[in-house]
């Protein structure tokens, strides 16, 4: 039997918790993820089409769209690798995604209530908690100005062995984790929504076109982690070869000091130091 996909992989995350086919998962997640004091009944999700061409696209983001029973706007994003660029990211999205609500003219009484959810395969805020939640508040007082805006964080790794698989979201961060654990089989028996979000993983693994779409959207995210970590290695290589030169600077500088304290000429200081006539200069007055 071959092994389940990653339901971390945006395409087959999007498969499960962005299908209209099934969207008591989404309900699920979403209850277990805001704990609203209403409870999300019903969820209309947006853009769930997947063609060839973007899962090629390793600058494309495969994330969930949807309007819940309590009038909220939702965006789901799942990221497995590090981009360093996680809180602007999110805050660009919700703004965009709070100032697309209105055309021109209409009145901002309209606006919805606009949250983002970024389930991280890494850790990334300072917290020790897995799941972080933002809105905007008073620094002195921590009054809340409005709860039109939240962005959760939700980081795998930091989820500990042993945390109460009764609560909801921790139960769906180990379907996430590891959907062949003894854990999640047991879950299965006991929560609707994580059976059925299995039996759709199961489902896609033995689907040949799904896993070929898989393999698909792996390599080119491969690709992107690839041209990522050289960019990295570059940048480093880079700032080693910077601080390198402006060592070598500093020395030269200190030893232009000790040379204008000797009374030598600035054209030998320049010539002994390789520093500029301006530079030598400078250090005289």
């Amino acid at each position: 039997m071959r092994g389940l996909l990653d339901p971390k992989m945006d395409f087959v995350f999007k498969n499960i918790f962005g299908s209209e086919k099934h969207p008591n998962i989404l309900i699920s997640f979403l209850n277990a993820t805001l704990k609203p004091k209403d409870l999300i009944t019903e969820v209309e999700i947006k853009n769930t089409d997947l063609n060839k061409g973007y899962i090629e696209d390793k600058f494309s983001r495969l994330d969930v769209k949807a309007t819940t029973s309590n009038n909220e706007i939702i965006n789901i994003e799942i990221q497995l690798k590090n981009e360093y660029n996680m809180i602007k990211r999110s805050l660009y999205y919700w703004s965009k995604l709070y100032s697309e609500q209105l055309n021109e003219g209409e009145d901002y009484s309209l606006l919805k209530r606009t949250i983002c959810i970024n389930i991280l395969n890494f850790k990334y805020l300072k917290t020790r908690m897995f799941h972080s939640v933002y809105r905007m508040k008073e620094i002195h007082t921590n009054e809340e100005l409005s709860d039109i805006e939240e962005i959760h964080f939700i980081e795998i790794p930091k989820l500990e062995d042993g945390s109460d698989e009764k609560d909801m979201l921790v139960a769906w961060i180990e379907f996430l984790k590891n959907p062949e654990s003894e854990k999640v089989r047991s879950l299965e028996m006991s929560v609707d929504e994580i059976r059925e979000a299995k039996d759709e993983l199961i489902k896609m693994s033995n689907d040949d076109t799904q896993r070929e779409l898989y393999e698909m959207r792996a390599k080119t995210l491969r690709d992107k982690i690839s041209a990522l970590n050289e960019a990295e290695r570059k940048g480093i290589k880079k700032g080693r070869e910077e601080g390198r030169k402006e060592g070598e600077k500093n020395k030269s500088i200190e030893i232009a000091k000790s040379l204008i304290k000797l009374g030598l000429d600035k054209e030998s200081i320049a010539k002994s130091t390789g520093l500029d006539l301006c530079e030598v200069e400078k250090l005289m007055n």
